[in-house]
């Protein structure tokens, strides 16, 4: 019914950038939070960052001055641009979004995830 995909992932040196798009499609009559989470090897997911509809951002402290994410509403898409990339950052990059359906459901749905491989 919701389907969120995710690009962007890829191999980049330490202190190169990316940038993450994910993209929400189907019977979406709102989107409320959307956000970033990552899963390290070994490690629990944890939540990279969020931005709900009206614009208010929030960061985990390991990324902050480095990531930036936005969202575009009309096109139901959310970005994370990430400059100065560590080797910490290495993870599978999950988008995450809590959506209304049309048919006035309430969803958490999760992306498919996108693997961010950072070298030294």
């Amino acid at each position: 019914q919701v389907q969120l995909v995710e690009s962007g992932g890829g191999l980049v040196q330490a202190g190169g950038s990316l940038r993450l798009s994910c993209a929400a499609s189907g019977s979406i009559f709102s989107i409320n939070d959307m956000g970033w989470y990552r899963q390290a090897p070994g490690k629990q997911r944890e939540l990279v960052a969020d931005i709900n509809r009206y614009g208010s951002k929030s960061y985990a402290d390991s990324v902050k001055g480095r990531f930036t994410i936005s969202r575009d509403n009309v096109k139901n898409t959310v970005y994370l641009q990430m400059n100065s990339l560590k080797t910490e950052d290495t993870a599978v990059y999950y988008c995450n979004a809590d959506i209304t359906t049309r048919t006035y459901r309430y969803l958490e749905s999760w992306g498919q995830g996108t693997l961010v491989t950072v070298s030294s």
